[in-house]
């Protein structure tokens, strides 16, 4: 870290950016990512026939199941994109945010939402939508937080004068489409439509957070991120744009193809189908421009953990790609309907990308923000190496089970032969996520440790 990097994160007077909140959303953010992987192995131990809690209702797997995906998606991913949107558009806008208060009361009140949500879950008041189980008393002030967010936000973003750099379209759009995406998910079916209708608007819910919240967020974190450690300019800003633009038309449509077979109308099932292999196009094409990139420079791979982090979820984002262009046609899911396949894939593109992308962007600012070199960096290496690996083996041991139970239905063997073919993938997944379990306590080691040493050198420093 050069000395420019470090005049660069101080805190004071008139800074753009807040170094403490950045390192609170990050703190949180991997508090909520303990919990989740936590509920995440209580599931798999209980489908090797072992329940540490058995007889305990508001600790059934059930409940941790939602737990696990909400502590995923509203508190690992959540904060962390929060905390880097604090250090990014501020630089980008060269402005700070609206209101320094504010950003931190949104802070505090998004960890209530998120625990409010947790405990309704295992007190049993969720709601019948996946992604969307937030109790109903909880939603009102989730959509509020979110529409604060976007204010907070979108004032330097807006001041911004001549050519707006790719990122800040791709948050732009983030705000606004997670704010009507999350009203439309929790309240329509709630309040105002049922039936097939309901489960269509779930459908466009359960996908639309993905490619409306998750997507712009990070794609425009690696817009930002990954020119900066490679020292050159993004390889083709045309197709940036093309990735905009395709993301915005594409994706709102794509979500029906979570409920194919189904009574919604085939003319929406067919349309669902043709814009996720439209969508798929799209991503090929932010792919290939990230390794255009890297293009000469892929030695770098081997120095620059950060780096590292970023193009292994490219890499995974490609084969997520392939997947899914595959699994979305009639006939193929035919083959993997309710099957393991869809959990795998699942797992392959919330960890295997996004999850790996924030946690290279934790691992390039921690040092940053704390104003010190890595305790260890061969613990950064270990929590690489165990994340990746791990993810790879659950994802694929996940996928391939997947096929075997689908052939295992089609052929209209009994329930019980599934389950028996099922277990040793599932004793696998144990091991594989107890892999990634470690790659975060790891990494929680390290943070804690770096810090320790951050504290010493201030009174030193004096």
């Amino acid at each position: 870290m050069t000395e420019t990097d470090r005049g660069a994160t101080t805190t004071g007077p008139g800074e753009l950016v807040d170094r403490p909140l950045v390192i609170w959303y990050f703190g949180a953010a991997l508090a909520y990512l303990l919990i989740s992987m936590t509920g995440g192995l209580l599931m798999a131990l209980q489908l090797v026939r072992w329940n540490g809690f058995d007889g305990i209702e508001w600790l059934s797997p059930g409940r941790w199941r939602m737990v696990h995906t909400n502590a995923v998606a509203y508190g690992f991913l959540a904060n962390s994109f929060l905390g880097a949107l604090h250090w990014v558009v501020p630089r980008l806008a060269l402005r700070p945010v609206l209101s320094p208060r504010l950003s931190r009361l949104i802070f505090w009140a998004w960890q209530a939402i998120v625990l409010a949500t947790a405990v309704g879950i295992l007190l049993g008041q969720a709601q019948g939508l996946e992604w969307g189980e937030t109790p109903v008393w909880v939603d009102p002030a989730a959509l509020l937080g979110l529409l604060l967010v976007a204010v907070n936000f979108l004032a330097p973003i807006v001041q911004t004068r001549g050519p707006m750099y790719v990122t800040l379209w791709y948050f732009m759009a983030a705000f606004i489409w997670t704010f009507l995406t999350y009203a439309m998910g929790n309240f329509i079916p709630e309040y105002f439509v049922s039936g097939t209708s309901a489960g269509a608007v779930g459908g466009l819910f359960i996908h639309d957070l993905v490619g409306l919240f998750v997507t712009p967020i990070g794609w425009g974190l690696m817009y930002y991120f990954v020119p900066i450690l490679l020292h050159k300019p993004i390889w083709s800003h045309g197709l940036s744009l093309v990735g905009f633009w395709g993301l915005a038309f594409f994706y709102p449509l794509t979500g029906i193809h979570h409920f194919l077979y189904t009574p919604i109308p085939m003319f929406l099932q067919y349309g669902a189908i043709v814009s996720t292999i439209a969508v798929e196009m799209v991503v090929t094409t932010v792919i290939v421009n990230f390794f255009g990139t890297l293009r000469g420079s892929g030695r770098m791979l081997a120095t620059n953990l950060p780096l590292r982090w970023f193009y292994t979820g490219m890499v995974f984002y490609a084969l997520t790609c392939l997947q899914c262009a595959m699994q979305t046609t009639l006939t193929f899911q035919a083959l993997i309907h309710f099957t393991d396949w869809v959990v795998g894939h699942a797992h392959l593109v919330m960890y295997g990308v996004f999850g790996l992308w924030m946690q290279g962007v934790m691992t390039y600012l921690f040092p940053r923000l704390l104003h010190t070199e890595w305790y260890s960096p061969r613990l950064c290496a270990w929590h690489y190496w165990l994340s990746a690996v791990g993810l790879f083996v659950m994802a694929s041991d996940l996928i391939l089970l997947g096929v075997f139970q689908g052939y295992s239905w089609a052929a209209l063997q009994p329930w019980d032969a599934s389950i028996e073919i099922s277990i040793p993938f599932w004793v696998v997944r144990v091991f594989a996520g107890l892999a990634m379990y470690a790659g975060l306590l790891v990494f929680l080691y390290n943070i804690y440790q770096t810090w320790q040493v951050s504290r010493r050198q201030v009174p030193a420093a004096a």
